[in-house]
């Protein structure tokens, strides 16, 4: 159905999630938090080599949170109860791995806006400043450079709305959806980390 496409079912996901960041009173739940994020996956998926570490690292950090879910209610008590169990910083905390899931959340953000204000059908110059504004700054240069041969491989923009099922109209409007309900989420991210005193870039 044209209706259900990645795209769309993304960009729904992540409107509920920014309804409750809006309003304030309600804390983001983990379980409809890492389901919205799991949507995402895909994409990492049709964007080739150049992200395939970005693809495996996301899609294990995604479903540890939906393990998570089980046990833990909303982000902050997650935050909470690795700050308590002395275990933010450690490989493997819900904390850490959240903080990964954000930047993949971020990473596509930028994606987006550079791909809505790019002209023509290459996406080496979106992907390559999403990555560099988002991910490289964390990453060491075998990596750095391993992404950098990945972007010749990269699909074009037009292969890419194929893969999504979209035409580049309907794709604009999808993509502009999550942009606008992503961002405020992410700031959210930000403010628990920070108002923790735990800062983000680590």
């Amino acid at each position: 159905m044209a209706n259900e496409t990645p795209l769309r079912k993304i960009s729904e996901a992540f409107k509920e999630l920014e309804a409750a960041v809006n309003s304030q009173t309600a804390e983001i739940e983990v379980a409809p938090f890492s389901s919205a994020c799991s949507l995402v996956s895909p994409l990492f998926g049709c964007l080739g080599i150049a992200f395939k570490f970005a693809e495996i690292d996301y899609v294990a950090k995604v479903h540890d949170l939906a393990e998570a879910s089980n046990s833990i209610s909303t982000l902050p008590v997650l935050l909470d109860r690795d700050i308590e169990g002395d275990r933010v910083r450690k490989a493997g905390s819900h904390s850490r791995n959240l903080l990964r899931v954000k930047r993949g959340l971020d990473m596509v953000r930028v994606l987006f806006e550079q791909i809505i204000v790019t002209k023509g059908n290459s996406l080496k110059d979106p992907a390559s400043k999403a990555y560099a504004q988002v991910f490289a700054p964390h990453h060491g240069w075998v990596i750095r450079k391993a992404v950098a041969a990945g972007m010749y491989a990269l699909p074009t923009k037009e292969q890419l709305l194929h893969k999504l099922n979209e035409d580049e109209n309907s794709a604009i409007v999808q993509m502009q959806n999550y942009i606008s309900a992503s961002t405020p989420l992410i700031l959210y991210i930000d403010k628990l980390y920070h108002s923790r005193k735990l800062g983000v870039d680590w």
